[in-house]
């Protein structure tokens, strides 16, 4: 009999593993969504199987996962005496899927519990504080790690270099990084992508190079950090050799780096080798489409980006609402308007999209640069007050300036000015356009407003590599070694393209000055400046490639086409908006920028 009893009471044991075996496998394909989980969430209390540690789990993991996370925290808070494993993947899932409060939450509830946080619980945690910024809190966690015992941890480590990063505290991130006694890949990317998310460039490039000098491997994130580095510098040179270095390393190029690279050779000025990596593409994806479009959009490469468009479409891959901001853009820069026209409709009619602020900067911009006033005033007067942002007046008041509609241009940057006052480059743009129209009066009066307000023009720079070093130069500068040197030669350089036809245009500088100093203001803007160093140190031939913060203004495109002429080579200019290449006395924008 006693035998017999302890086989009974196995085969019940078996029976109720089974039976979880059976219930976790129906969390499982429930899955993330949420009405399949509540469903599952039933059974498990209708079969006697909530008290599961693993099943509840599970089912919360997926219930983050679902994007329900109040849903989350009623079960939660249902389950008696949590333990570690449970508050471990409710705050990694919570961090996970961006609901960084919640994760703080559980890892309040964890210490409350006096249950003791593992190095897993601080990374969680600690990414957590990134996504929120919450410098304060992080640099808390920072000294908690230390207590319990976790400092040294390589995982935690690239956690608190993230953090830091991310929360531009880049000094200390720099502090715990250079701590590691041997930093994972992990801590040597989240270094460099903080120096290149908070716009140090050079810092994330001169950072790799030492990553490559110590032996370390990178991987594809590392490319896309430092590819990403090379767009913001705009450094072909520098550009090709991050290239090289991803394809020595025989790392796969995935539809992520393959993008990056992509954008990183249009944003350095050669969309022909952007080409050459999307062709090599054994996938794509709408963002690599995107990428490629906009490449051909910025270069002003209309037609190009147009059929890039419809054989995207007829591959199949659906575009998105950034893809549509690319197209646009490129039939604004190229002067497509009916092609703008039918794709702008194409967004409702054929997807059912509803067009945003982007969309609507773009078909502004796109009728304003045509020269279509009327018809660009009257699709911003079409919009409602929310989408008057901005964006929309600068575009308008761009066009006016351009076709010198000066009575339309004051009334839009009147109301550029209402809607952000405290922004110096509009007072500039409305005492430039008062100027134009001949109401000096305003001019002074903006001009007080200005200096009442603290309001300070943005500076402008450019920059240019050469020899593998980068550049700088601001209107006027002379804090270069060769200052003298780059001067003559550019007083030289002007005097041959008044020769040749080239004339300064005053209305690029401020009007208060006299003629003479508007002539000297205009000669050492800061492109001018960095093309004719480029000249001067490189041989015929090579192609300069120039990075502005500003749009280029309209005396050094005038004066740049001419430059072009007389010295026989070709520049390429990337200013705020778009690129332009100059070549033979010819600019590919068509001075329609």
């Amino acid at each position: 009999m006693e035998g017999k009893e302890r086989e009974e009471k196995v085969d019940v044991k078996v029976r109720e593993r089974k039976g979880k075996s059976a219930e976790y496998e129906a969390v499982v394909r429930a899955g993330p969504h949420l009405r399949p989980l509540q469903q599952a969430h039933a059974h498990l209390v209708v079969t006697g199987c909530h008290r599961s540690r693993a099943l509840l789990t599970k089912l919360l993991t997926l219930s983050c996962a679902a994007a329900s996370i109040s849903y989350t925290r009623r079960i939660f808070l249902s389950v008696s005496d949590p333990d570690s494993f449970l508050f471990n993947s409710l705050i990694r899932a919570s961090s996970k899927f961006r609901f960084p409060l919640d994760a703080l939450f559980f890892y309040r509830r964890m210490l409350l519990s006096r249950v003791s946080p593992s190095s897993y619980t601080f990374t969680s945690v600690i990414k957590a504080c990134a996504d929120l910024s919450a410098l304060r809190l992080g640099a808390l966690l920072h000294s908690q790690v230390f207590v319990s015992g976790y400092a040294s941890d390589s995982f935690v480590q690239a956690a608190l270099v993230a953090f830091y990063a991310k929360s531009s505290a880049l000094n200390v991130a720099r502090k715990v990084f250079d701590k590691l006694p041997q930093p994972s890949v992990v801590a040597w990317n989240s270094m460099i992508s903080g120096y290149e998310q908070n716009g140090l460039a050079n810092e994330a490039v001169v950072l790799f190079r030492k990553m490559l000098e110590l032996g370390v491997e990178p991987d594809s994130a590392t490319f896309v950090c430092v590819s990403s580095a090379c767009s913001q510098l705009g450094s072909l040179d520098l550009g090709c050799w991050v290239h090289d270095c991803v394809v020595r390393s025989g790392i796969r190029v995935n539809v992520v780096l393959a993008t990056s690279l992509i954008n990183m050779f249009s944003r350095c000025g050669d969309v022909k080798r952007a080409r050459v990596v999307f062709d090599s593409m054994n996938e794509g994806s709408v963002v690599s489409w995107t990428a490629m479009i906009s490449g051909y959009g910025m270069h002003g490469y209309g037609v190009q980006a147009m059929e890039l468009f419809h054989r995207m479409k007829a591959c199949g891959i659906v575009p998105n609402i950034v893809t549509f901001v690319a197209v646009l853009s490129a039939c604004a820069h190229a002067g497509l308007i009916d092609e703008g026209r039918s794709v702008f409709a194409s967004m409702k009619h054929e997807y059912g999209m509803v067009p945003g602020v982007e969309h609507h900067v773009c078909m502004v911009d796109m009728f304003g640069r045509a020269g279509l006033l009327s018809e660009a005033y009257q699709f911003v007067k079409e919009l409602g007050p929310k989408e008057l942002v901005p964006a929309i007046w600068t575009a308008m008041l761009g066009a006016c300036k351009m076709h010198k509609n000066f009575d339309l241009g004051v009334k839009v940057a009147e109301n550029l000015i209402s809607v952000e006052p405290e922004n110096p480059g509009h007072y500039v743009l409305l005492s430039n356009m008062y100027a134009l129209a001949g109401r000096m009066d305003r001019v002074e009066s903006i001009r007080n407003v200005m200096i009442q307000r603290g309001l300070k023009k943005q500076v402008g720079y450019s920059t240019i590599a050469v020899n593998n070093k980068t550049f700088l130069f601001s209107m006027g500068d002379k804090s270069h070694p060769e200052t003298n040197e780059i001067y003559y030669y550019l007083d030289e350089l002007m005097w041959r393209c008044k020769e040749a036809g080239y004339s300064p245009v005053p209305e690029s500088v401020m009007h208060e000055l006299e003629e003479e100093e508007r002539e000297y203001a205009l000669r050492y803007h800061s492109e001018k400046l960095a093309v004719a160093f480029g000249l001067m140190k490189t041989r015929h031939g090579v192609i300069l490639r120039i990075v502005k913060n500003l749009r280029i203004c309209e005396d050094c495109h005038s004066a740049i086409k001419f430059i072009s002429i007389v010295t026989n080579r070709e520049i390429i200019i990337r200013d705020k908006l778009r690129f332009h290449h100059f070549r033979e006395g010819s600019c590919s924008c068509l001075d329609y920028w």
